[in-house]
């Protein structure tokens, strides 16, 4: 598998344009978010991602814990990659697989404080229905567990790219600044970048972006 770079939280097609004219491969949208407010409406991502043509792929990132729910939203945004952010069963990520083999499930694992042991059974408890594991950032203050901008201990991470036999993305505040250790520090498949390349404006900066890529494609190039 090629190293991934993930960028969430699309706003615009120029936005998604962008984004791939850089090389960026997965472009997420985060949509039904029960705490986090929306980047783009439902009806302006099924725009954005008509313009999405491979080898870019778009991401449905959002926290629907139901199989019918998921597939029929996959279904409306004409997507083949879910990113699953909240706590699911297991016969749900089965019932998706055996009904939609086509669907890829990206699964979170959002560490809080540390709660290894619990991600750990997740990893054991999931993997045979997950195609990779995501790990993010939990923020208690607001009660969010993605695009809160916050790091959270990296040796966690490690530890759960070490044992899982899925691929592992490393996402929670990374930036052009700290992407290159994170990656040295947990060898990961794969980053994610949401609100760490994004100017005043709340859009993505090219300058940002292109540096990110830059320090990922160092940091991948050394492990």
């Amino acid at each position: 598998m090629n190293k991934i770079i993930q960028v969430a939280g699309i706003i615009d097609t120029e936005e998604a344009k962008m984004l791939m004219g850089m090389g960026v491969e997965y472009l997420g949208f985060p949509l039904r978010l029960p705490v986090n407010r929306e980047d783009i409406t439902e009806e302006e991502a099924i725009d954005v991602i008509r313009q999405i043509k491979q080898p870019h792929k778009p991401v449905l990132i959002t926290y629907l814990d139901k199989a019918k729910d998921i597939i029929d939203f996959c279904d409306k945004l004409n997507v083949r990659i879910v990113q699953l952010h909240g706590k699911i069963e297991k016969d749900q990520l089965r019932l998706i697989k055996d009904s939609r083999p086509d669907i890829e499930i990206f699964k979170s694992l959002v560490v809080h404080g540390d709660n290894l042991n619990e991600l750990k059974k997740t990893v054991n408890s999931l993997s045979d229905w997950v195609d990779i594991y995501i790990t993010d950032t939990f923020n208690p203050q607001t009660g969010a567990s993605g695009a809160t901008g916050m790091t959270h201990d990296w040796t966690i991470s490690r530890t759960l790219i070490e044992l899982s036999p899925k691929p592992v993305i490393l996402a929670g505040g990374l930036n052009p600044q700290n992407v290159r250790e994170a990656i040295l520090m947990t060898k990961p498949a794969g980053v994610d970048v949401h609100t760490g390349i994004e100017g005043a404006d709340g859009r993505k900066d090219p300058i940002l972006t292109k540096k990110f890529i830059d320090e990922c494609t160092e940091g991948f190039g050394s492990v």
